[in-house]
């Protein structure tokens, strides 16, 4: 199994103790629930790495053909539900700023606007692949904007 696994399966458990505690101390949680879904999008998304990080380390060819049957029948909806995420991180944003305003000197705000700027990037050059160019350039581009987008995720957790 990969280590993005672990990884993974940490930052969601993380998210959910962020979301259970946001939930109780806040009394309108709209944001804190579009930005929790949106996360849930981009993590179901980036495990994609994680079962490409196995079938490339794994022993078995039966596990590799397997994690491999799996992923080509997740494939044509990877970019939709990166384009969704995208969407519902920006209903987040709206949701935030409407409630305490765009102030770039909280840190919350701040790893939030770098994430969805990173997020848009990310989107963008999943759509540039499919539709433009689909040299490996591109996709080491891909996978190097998600490596960072799963940092910033972890920092705004943080904040």
């Amino acid at each position: 199994m990969s280590i993005w696994f672990l990884l993974n399966g940490l930052l969601l458990i993380w998210a959910i103790w962020n979301v259970a505690s946001g939930v109780a101390v806040h009394t309108s949680y709209i944001h804190i629930l579009l930005g929790f879904t949106g996360f849930l999008f981009f993590i179901f998304n980036w495990t994609r790495n994680a079962v490409f990080s196995t079938i490339r380390n794994i022993e078995g060819r039966q596990n590799k053909i397997r994690l491999a049957r799996m992923s080509k029948r997740i494939r044509p909806y990877h970019r939709w539900v990166g384009t969704g995420a995208f969407l519902i991180i920006l209903l987040h944003a709206w949701a935030v700023v409407a409630l305490y305003g765009f102030d770039l000197g909280n840190m919350k705000i701040l790893t939030g606007f770098l994430a969805s700027i990173n997020l848009f990037v990310l989107v963008l050059s999943g759509w540039y692949r499919l539709l433009v160019d689909p040299r490996i350039r591109i996709r080491k581009l891909h996978i190097r904007l998600g490596i960072s987008m799963f940092i910033l995720t972890a920092v705004h957790f943080l904040y």
